[in-house]
């Protein structure tokens, strides 16, 4: 039997076969298969390590159209950075949807920050105003970092602020930032960066709110990406009721979402409250914005459709271009 071969790719090939534009272009079918039930994606599993402050996840999904399997497996461990090493740990395993057979394993970290990023642009494409031209940044992480590149795609934006609870990482960030994407990025105080800002995003493992509602101005977009544990809340509750509400997945949201479970939770908003999948919004079933005034608040704890789209773009164009190894299993 002739043993079969896989391609393994490292993080720096994985950055090399990705661009935030072609990743937010991909997000489309991606979500729209998986509001029209047409993808299967179970529920991911947590396997919680707490003596660790971590936690493990795993995330399977079939995409028919792509004609692909994943699996993607991610760590978060919140002593890592501490320590010297990545708050997030991810691979990605790809595999032939008519055999069966393994295609490719490769480095996840980039990968699900860019997706991130993409679902958070295709969101800001969707819901924010057109001339939204200053964004708020609240995390000064990788996943910070694709935020603003993504809302970068989509919107003029000319002027960047960014918070963080460490000021030296939010120096380092604006300071790189600033250089990558020709545009200016201070780090600001949140009630004045807040309200120049008709764009937010927030990238953050916190248990508690990270602005207060009264920062929040009509037309404001906020795109919250940070929390993916029914304890972790980035978002006020306050601002929650007040805003239209869209998520990547209502099922996925409603188990995982702090942001969403513990004003549902408290009596302050309903299941209901939630307008629209992403994928519904994409090809006109759910409205996105109605007036100027509305706030919106796109709300993403991260769906394997995600990671497997982009997956088969860099597996493409790594094909294409002669990237990875290739090892016989």
């Amino acid at each position: 039997m002739t043993p079969n071969k896989i391609l393994i790719l490292s993080a720096k090939e994985v950055a090399l076969c990705l661009d935030m534009a072609s990743a937010i272009e991909t997000m489309k079918g991606a979500f729209t298969q998986l509001s029209s039930h047409e993808a299967q994606v179970p529920l991911r599993t947590q396997l919680p390590i707490p003596e660790a402050r971590g936690t493990a996840l795993f995330m399977p999904v079939y995409l028919p159209q792509n004609r692909h399997i994943g699996l993607k497996t991610v760590t978060v461990f919140e002593n890592n950075p501490h320590n010297n090493l990545p708050l997030i740990h991810a691979m990605m395993q790809i595999l032939d949807a008519e055999t069966g057979t393994p295609l490719a394993i490769m480095d996840g970290e980039i990968l699900t920050a860019m997706r991130t990023g993409a679902a958070s642009g295709l969101a800001t494409d969707l819901l924010a105003h057109e001339d939204a031209h200053t964004v708020t940044i609240i995390g000064a992480g990788i996943q910070g970092r694709t935020q603003l590149e993504a809302v970068c795609a989509v919107r003029p934006i000319k002027t960047a602020h960014v918070i963080s609870r460490s000021s030296q990482n939010a120096q380092i960030f604006a300071k790189e930032m600033a250089k990558k994407l020709s545009i200016e990025v201070s780090v600001t105080d949140p009630a004045t960066a807040l309200a120049a800002s008709q764009v937010i995003c927030t990238a953050t493992t916190s248990l508690t709110p990270v602005f207060e509602d009264a920062m929040i101005t009509p037309g404001t977009h906020i795109n919250g990406v940070g929390s993916y544990r029914p304890d972790m809340c980035e978002v006020p509750p306050e601002t929650v009721k007040r805003a239209r509400v869209f998520v990547d997945q209502k099922v996925g949201c409603c188990a995982e979402a702090g942001d969403l479970i513990q004003p549902i939770t408290a009596g302050i908003i309903t299941k209901d409250h939630i307008i629209a999948e992403l994928g519904e919004v994409v090809p006109g079933k759910k409205p996105g914005r109605l007036t100027p005034n509305d706030i919106t608040f796109f709300k993403s704890v991260g769906n394997a459709v995600q990671d497997l789209a982009v997956a088969t773009l860099i597996l493409e164009k790594a094909k294409n271009i002669g990237l990875g190894t290739t090892v016989a299993l």
